[in-house]
């Protein structure tokens, strides 16, 4: 049986005397694999405090480069980063936390094509993107798959979060459950036009990776039928619960709703 070194012993300190975690749940850590779709404000917490944790292999997907606006909410990103594929910008920076994790980079667009094959290499998908088309076909092709998917939201001063794991059968919705269909285009607001308080990113990202480490552990209550809603203007959480949609397109109970739905167009960037 593995053991932790007297080196992760240290590293690891804080969470081996938690009796909840100990040596046995860090050396799960040490073993998960998570994608993190999207390494922008979300990404950006939510993989430092992954690779802290001691998540064993991070992947990272994301095919855009660092913008000088995105330095106000992306934190792992720097100055001297600007222009650089982020993948690439993260990774140093998660290698500077903890340069004994894997870091998989997979500079490309999360598509119809590649993401049932991302998907099956990981233990759990945790959705940092900022646009309905991926959150969707996470959504689709993780219940096919049987992963979790942990997602978050940002715009403006909120915040959304909530897990998502309806291939375990009921009562567990999934994210159509929720947002049975994509919101026409105009309808939906962006950061770059709607703007985001960049420490909203972070509060989200952080809590992201709390159930992120929680799902792979087991550990307290899952946010699986229950969406955390964060206000940062009036700082208050609230929990609305989800139920299990009968007539989901996914997860529903025929056989006819198994098959995950295809966007016809490939999905903008994670």
């Amino acid at each position: 049986m593995a053991e932790l070194t007297d080196h992760q012993l240290e590293r690891y300190a804080r969470h081996v005397i938690l009796d909840e975690i100990g040596e046995d749940g860090q050396l799960r850590l040490l073993q998960a694999k998570v994608l993190v779709v999207g390494a922008g404000g979300l990404g950006a917490p939510m993989a430092l405090y992954l690779a802290g944790a001691g998540i064993g292999t991070i992947g990272l997907i994301d095919d855009d480069t660092v913008d000088l606006s995105n330095l106000q909410r992306q934190v792992i990103h720097g100055h001297a980063d600007l222009d650089r594929p982020k993948v690439a910008s993260a990774a140093d920076g998660l290698r500077r936390l903890n340069p004994e994790i894997d870091i998989v980079l997979h500079e490309e667009k999360l598509t119809a094509q590649n993401a049932a094959a991302m998907i099956g290499r990981y233990d759990l998908i945790a959705d940092g993107s900022d646009n309905f088309r991926t959150r969707y076909l996470l959504n689709d092709l993780c219940f096919a798959a049987g992963k979790t998917l942990v997602s978050a939201a940002v715009i403006r001063f909120d915040g959304q979060l909530s897990t998502y794991k309806a291939h375990l059968g009921a009562p567990h919705p999934c994210y159509r459950c929720l947002f049975p269909e994509e919101p026409p285009a105009d309808l939906i607001p962006r950061c770059e036009t709607a703007g985001v308080l960049g420490p909203v990113a972070g509060v989200m990202g952080t809590l992201q990776a709390t159930e992120v480490v929680k799902e792979l552990l087991g550990l307290g209550t899952s946010l699986s039928g229950q969406l955390l809603i964060y206000d940062a203007l009036d700082t208050t959480f609230r929990k609305i619960r989800i139920k299990r949609d009968p007539e989901c397109k996914i997860c529903g109970a025929t056989e006819s709703h198994a098959a995950p739905i295809l966007p016809s167009s490939e999905p903008r960037k994670g």
